[in-house]
Parts: structure tokens; sequence; C-alpha cells
């Protein structure tokens, strides 16, 4: 939801706040504008995920569902990046909706990764990521490319540099600091949505799945030891110094399953 116009505040992402009411609201249609865009760029089938942790009952399950667009498909998980069966079946692209630029990124928009009270920096075989990038490597585990990615400037220029040129972005924001932002308005938003979707699927090949590399080293920098703990006894995992975790394997999905689940 960070990446949404109009969303600036933590208390806009926070299921049960008063302001979360609205803002999930601005996500869904900016959510709606880009499954509007893939059916008119050729789609036959459009699920949506989504993938924000609201807290509690919210957790995933940020979406109003009687404003989806009735042309999708949407899945409440319980666990993000739980749910792969529609990529292990086969899946053409992925679009990514209203992402924000990871942890450290000063003109980044609630920039954080992860959980911003916990992450400091996120590896993936040396490469510093954020949530653009997991998301890139889950779809890539299975061979989709990720053809799109919205949000503030920030994170499309992370994503850039991450995916390559050939991705499309649509910025519509500009942060300001990290919890204020120059925005455009929601219904100029959508309609740019839209049109990124329905063009990132006029070429399939434009951008390869993303592949961190084999083996793969994930790393985990964060930010008190305390914050560490809950995860040092995971299978595969190891301690590098007081701060920082390692996850390695033969390639990124089970490196990440030993670290993340």
């Amino acid at each position: 939801m960070e990446g949404v116009a109009g969303i600036v505040k933590w208390q806009q992402t926070k299921g049960g706040d008063a302001m979360y009411e609205e803002a999930r609201r601005l996500y869904t249609e900016e959510v709606n504008a880009a499954v509007r865009g893939a059916k008119a760029g050729g789609a036959t089938e459009v699920v949506v995920m989504d993938c924000h942790g609201a807290g509690e009952g919210w957790n995933f399950n940020s979406l109003v569902p009687e404003l989806i667009d009735p042309d999708c498909e949407y899945v409440v998980q319980q666990e993000w990046t739980e749910y792969t069966s529609f990529l292990e079946s086969g899946c053409d692209a992925a679009l990514l909706v209203a992402m924000h630029a990871k942890a450290g990124t000063a003109d980044g928009v609630l920039s954080h990764t992860v959980s911003g009270q916990a992450w400091r920096e996120l590896r993936f075989n040396g490469t510093s990521v954020g949530e653009t990038g997991i998301n890139a490597a889950l779809c890539g585990n299975w061979g989709c490319p990720v053809l799109l990615v919205t949000g503030d400037h920030a994170v499309c220029r992370e994503a850039r540099d991450l995916l390559g040129a050939g991705l499309k972005t649509v910025a519509v924001k500009r942060g300001l600091g990290r919890f204020s932002a120059r925005q455009l308005p929601p219904l100029r938003a959508r309609a740019l949505i839209e049109q990124g979707a329905r063009r990132a699927l006029a070429d399939l090949k434009a951008v390869e799945p993303y592949d961190p590399g084999r083996p793969c080293e994930i790393e985990i920098e964060f930010m008190a030891p305390d914050r560490l703990v809950e995860y040092r006894n995971r299978r595969g995992v190891e301690e590098r110094g007081p701060m920082t975790l390692v996850s390695r394997a033969d390639d990124w999905w089970t490196a990440w399953r030993q670290f993340f689940f």
C-alpha cells in the first residue's frame, strides 16, 4: 500500500486505523487500474495477490472485495510468499502495483524492507534489494518476469536498476522525505497505471525473469541484536556477527524458505 498515490503516513497502512479505510480503497482502485490495463493488453486471466501486511486480520487482506474489478480473481493468503500455485501452473507476467523503496532510501516514501523496525539491509548474492527484489525473485523462480512496477520515483528507479531498462514503471508520487511527497491525484494515477499495464504486456520478453544466481546466499542485517534471535535456530541459517544472518542454498527459493518459514 505504501506506493499508492495519496498514501504517505504509517496510519494509512495499518489495519484498524481510521485513515486505513480510505487508503485501502485507494489501493484497491490502483489494483483495478492494473487489471483493466492487463485485460486491454491481451491478458486472458488475471490473479491479484495482496502482499501488504496491514497487521492482525488485515494481513494480506487489505483489498475491498466489493470494489475489486470483476475481470480478475484475488487471493487472501496467511503468510507472505505462501501461495505459489498460479506461478507453478504457468504465469506469463507479473505486474507489481504500489511498491515502496527499500530500507535506507532517503527519497523513498515509507521506505523499509519487510519490517521497518527490524530489517536494515537485505542482499541476494551481495546485491542490495528491497521488496521489489523479493517479489521478482519469487516470480522468477518459476520463469515469470516482472514487466511493470508502480509506486514512487524511488522504487521505480530501484526496480529499473535491478531488472533492467526494459521494465515499464509508473511513478505516482515523488518523495520529499520518508513521510511526505508531491503526488498525482488518484484519478490521474490510475489512468497512468492502466496505460502502463497495457503497454507492459505488449512485449512479454522485455524483461528476463529475475534469478539472483545459483547457488544463492541471502544475507539479512538487522537493526539490533535482539531482532536476530527469532531466526537464529532455523535450518540452514548461520550467524555472521551479532546483527547479521545468512541463508545459503542451491537456489533462491530454497534459501528464502530456510530463512523465512
